[in-house]
Order: C-alpha cells, then structure tokens, then sequence
C-alpha cells in the first residue's frame, strides 16, 4: 500500500517551472531512493511532501486520502519527519536544547527541569551511539558531520512513519554513513518508509528498494534498485550517456606560488608545503586531522604563526580581506557553502561580484552594467544555470549555488585557489564540470590546494597528495605512490611503506 503518493505535482517559482506534473509513490516499509541532477526538482519536491511548501498545482496522497500540507507542523502531525539540505538546528543553543525540541519535552519550568532535559539527551545521544558528543556544547561549536548526524537523530528518534532525507549523507564520511544506514535498516524492520535522496551512486543502490528519477523538473521512471546500474540511471537523469571520466594530468611548473613554513593555527602543528604554479596539491587523511583549520589559516581567518611566502615575498594573511585584496590573489571554497560562502537571500549578480566591487566603482558610484557584463560572463563559463543573474541565490540547486561560489573567484582572478570539498553534494554532471575547471585554471597556472571527502577525487586530481593525521602533514605522496591504498593507509596511521616525500 502507498503510504505517500504525489498527483501531478507542479511547483513554480514565477516564470521558473521546478516541477511539472510530478507523480510518484512511496510504499509503507520501502526504503525509495530519489535521484536527478542538481536543479531536477528533488528538493521542491521534498519541501512538497515535508509540508514547508505548497504545489501550484497537484495533489498530495496519504494512505488513499487526499492531503494538503500547509505547514511542516501538519506534515509531523501524520508522521513525516525529514532532514533538509538546510540545517535547521539552532546553532548558539546546546545539543541537549536542540534534541529537547525535536523530542517535545515541555520548555516551561527551565531551571527546575534542567537535570531531565541533560538526562534526556544524553540518553539520546547514548542510544544512536554518539556518546562522545556532549550534550552541554554549543551545535555551532561541532564540526559539520556531527550537527549532520544531530539533524538525523532528531528525525529518526521519535515514532516517525515517513523519514525523508535530502542529502543527508553529502557532509559524511564512510562510516558514519554506514551509521546511518544501520538505523535506515532498524526504521525498515519497524515498517517505516524512508525517501533518501543522494548523489554518491554507491549509497542510492546499496539502500534503495526502489530508486525514482526526476530530469528537469519531470518525473522519468521508477525502477527496482537491483535492475539498473549506474551507467542506466546516469542516463536517466541526464537524458545521455555519461562516462565519469577525470582530466589528464599535466605537469606543473616549477615557479612556487605557495611556500608555507612552519605554519601554527589552533591544534595545527609545524605545516610545511608548497605548491607551484599549475600545481593541484591535493589534501588527504581522515576529516577532522585538521584540513579545515589549514585552508582557513591560509585565508586569513584563523590566526596563525610562521611563515608564508607568495610568489617568493613574505605575506601576512591576518584578515580574508588580505587574501583577496592585497595581491594575493587568493579565493576560497568553504566547507558549508550555504552558511559560509553565500548570501542565500542576495542575487546571483551579488554574490559573484562581492569581492571586486571596486572594480566597478568610479566616483563612488557603481558601474551596474560592466558589472552585470562581467558577472554574466563569468556564470556562464560555469554553466550556472538560472534565468538571469537576478535570481537569489537561495533558489537555486546545491549545484547551481557551488558554481555562483566558483563563478565568484573566476571573475576575482584569483589565481591561488583553496577548494574545500567542492564537490559535495553536487550530481555527477557538475562533478564532471568541476574537475574539468580545475584541469583548465591548473593548466592555466593556477595554484590550487584540493580537499575532498571523496579519496578517489584526490587520486586522481591530484599531482601530489599531502596527508593529514593528528594536525600534522604525516607524509606528501607523489608519483606512482598516489594509490587509495596509500592514502587511506596513512590517514589511519598505517606504517605501511610508501613513496613519500616528507613536508618541511
């Protein structure tokens, strides 16, 4: 039996259609993958079912019953609970506030119930193994991948009958995707329904029951899971065949952009490395072995000492503003895209020119149409996909939001470029778009430091891999040495031996 099923759904934003006669169901104990590329309609469309936004036209199911969604109030009401690509956690509050919340446990009598509300949440924690996390930290002092795995808890905790996921697993790791998985396995064994949306091919497959394809805001197919393979649905999506293929590595330059010595920042210790000119230096190790802390350092925002030289002069770098004005040309991809590098709520045209604005400006006035021209020019070498650069930012896909960010240094100039993650959470189409600009700005002499989640991006972008553990470059790897093996084995703090050229 259906437990939730759409009619014709169509969503339009103005002239924008991000739906258009949409109509799919999700059975009672199915677990239902949901795929398309970025800017397909998944999320309009789980905003739909969660009851945060209404069709323009169609008709939502429930059991056989005709439903309207008003509020996500109402879609809890029946039992739909759902994990949205936007945290929705509080971040100044503490985990055990936040969990109280989702739990719905009384706010009156504070002070007298204090101890229960710690209590609950601990218990919480306890009970989806995340002992480790404390209940009295603040949500916004936790890296990414823990407020993640809140976010789920808080979903899954209760007696949900519909558990929705919207790309739930784009800031985890292996493991804690296998976490995940575990309970998404539990909740089915209970005969609750889970809609789970990803891009990573190898999550869709190995938890889908069934896997339903969107393509431009249009319904494709639904189709068994053990029925297709990657290559089949790819094409679904896209409507062609895509082969994920990686660029060729050319060699770099031996001009040095980036020489770091030295460096300290927080729990960093003694950072040494260099990148040269058309070099990608790629970044490994285990998340949280301090890769966030150096690309912040290296942008100015986080304080550090020791030394750093730009094109053979000393820089200091106290301030991001420093990074991108002071000539040295350096741009910044950020962990959290949407909390961190973009104005959700501003326009395409501003968010691209934010950090060149002088550019534009003569006599204290802005020159609004060199402006647009230049920041036109420069979404469309990335393919940014929007009627018109005035379009928020907030309304577009996770794709189409990471190119604005890419956009925004392309126009910059920058030429010494700090990737964090770049690709994720994004369809393979625009990985594919990405690692070709990467290719295209290296062989164009940029310098580029490349963070992924995703080892085998960093095997094969990469011209060198510096690995991380325990705050320290253990080892930066090169040549016929650049193995997933390798890598995985020194983020782990494997013996092992391997090529490697020491950093310092």
């Amino acid at each position: 039996m259906a437990l939730l099923g759409c009619r014709n759904i169509s969503r339009s934003f103005g002239a924008v259609k991000a739906l258009t006669n949409v109509s799919l169901s999700i059975e009672e104990g199915e677990v239902h993958g949901l795929v398309g590329e970025n800017g397909a309609g998944k999320s309009t469309l789980i905003k739909i079912m969660s009851g945060t936004l209404l069709p323009t036209h169609g008709q939502l199911v429930w059991k056989d019953q005709d439903v309207i969604l008003r509020s996500a109030a109402k879609a809890q009401q029946l039992g739909v609970e759902t994990v949205f690509q936007e945290l929705t956690l509080i971040p100044d509050w503490t985990v055990a506030d936040n969990l109280v919340i989702a739990r719905g446990i009384p706010a009156h009598g504070r002070r007298q119930s204090f101890a229960r509300v710690y209590d609950e949440a601990k218990a919480l924690l306890a009970r989806f193994q995340l002992e480790r996390i404390d209940p009295y930290q603040r949500v916004v002092d936790l890296p990414l991948p823990d407020r993640q795995m809140l976010e789920i808890v808080k979903a899954i905790s209760g007696k949900p009958k519909l558990v929705i996921l919207d790309e739930a697993t784009s800031a985890l790791l292996e493991p804690q995707v296998e976490w995940l998985f575990g309970h998404i396995r539990a909740l089915k064994a209970q005969g609750v329904s889970v809609l789970f949306s990803s891009h990573r091919w190898s999550e869709i497959a190995g938890i889908s029951d069934r896997i339903s394809i969107l393509r431009n805001g249009e319904y494709v197919d639904t189709v068994q899971s053990d029925s297709v393979d990657e290559a089949k649905v790819t094409a679904l999506m896209t409507g062609k065949e895509l082969n994920l293929v990686f660029p060729t590595k050319v060699d770099p330059v031996d001009d040095v952009r980036l020489s770091v010595r030295n460096l300290r920042s927080m729990r960093l210790h003694d950072i040494s490395l260099e990148i040269r000119r058309g070099e990608v230096l790629g970044v490994g190790g285990l998340q949280g072995q301090g890769q966030l802390e150096l690309f912040l350092s290296l942008f100015g925002a986080l304080p550090y000492s020791g030394q750093i030289t730009v094109d053979g002069r000393p820089v200091h770098i106290g301030r991001p503003l420093d990074a991108i004005n002071a000539g040295i040309g350096i741009g910044l991809i950020p962990e959290d895209r949407k909390t961190e590098g973009l104005f959700l709520s501003r326009p395409i045209l501003e968010n691209i020119s934010l950090p060149k604005l002088r550019r534009f400006s003569k006599d204290g006035f802005l020159q609004l149409r060199k402006e647009r021209a230049e920041v036109q020019k420069a979404a469309d070498l990335l393919a940014v996909k929007a009627p018109s650069v005035d379009v928020e930012v907030g309304h577009l896909s996770g794709g189409n939001q990471q190119k604005v960010m890419l956009s925004r240094w392309v126009l910059a100039g920058a030429d010494l470029l700090l990737l964090y993650d770049v690709t994720r959470g994004v369809d393979v189409g625009t990985k594919q778009e990405i690692y070709q600009l990467i290719a295209k700005r290296a062989q164009a002499g940029a310098a580029i430091l490349f963070y992924s989640s995703d080892t085998s991006e960093v095997v094969n972008m990469a011209h060198r891999v510096a690995v991380m553990f325990d705050y320290r470059i253990r080892s930066i790897v090169e040549g016929d040495a650049i193995t997933m093996e390798n890598i995985v084995g020194l983020s782990i703090g494997s013996q092992a031996e391997v090529r490697y050229e020491t950093s310092g």
